[in-house]
């Protein structure tokens, strides 16, 4: 490819070990963890779950739309880390995060 021309997104995502297509397949996987523990939760809780991530050590992150949520969130960590387990059993633990919060 020419170095004048841009190459389209699309090809830059499917290319192997491009940078963009390990980007989106990483945010590919959030979405995916994050629609699987809003399935064990109650429609309200559901909806505070912001967004979810998983560390190379083990831990599973949840972060909530504000604090109250975390606080109550927090409640389902067993819930949460069991469900988890179900498609990544080397999951060890769990934090609960606010949005916008450490």
């Amino acid at each position: 490819m020419s170095k004048n021309r841009l190459e389209p997104l699309g090809a830059q995502i499917s290319r192997p070990g491009s940078a963009v297509g390990d980007l989106a397949r990483r945010a590919e996987a959030m979405i995916d963890l994050a629609a699987a523990l809003r399935a064990g939760l109650s429609p309200e809780l559901s909806a505070a779950l912001s967004a979810a991530s998983l560390r190379e050590d083990g831990t599973l992150v949840v972060t909530a739309a504000n604090p109250a949520w975390a606080t109550r969130l927090r409640f389902e960590a067993s819930t949460l880390l069991a469900r988890c387990r179900e498609r990544h059993p080397h999951v060890t633990r769990i934090k609960v995060r606010a949005a916008g919060l450490d």
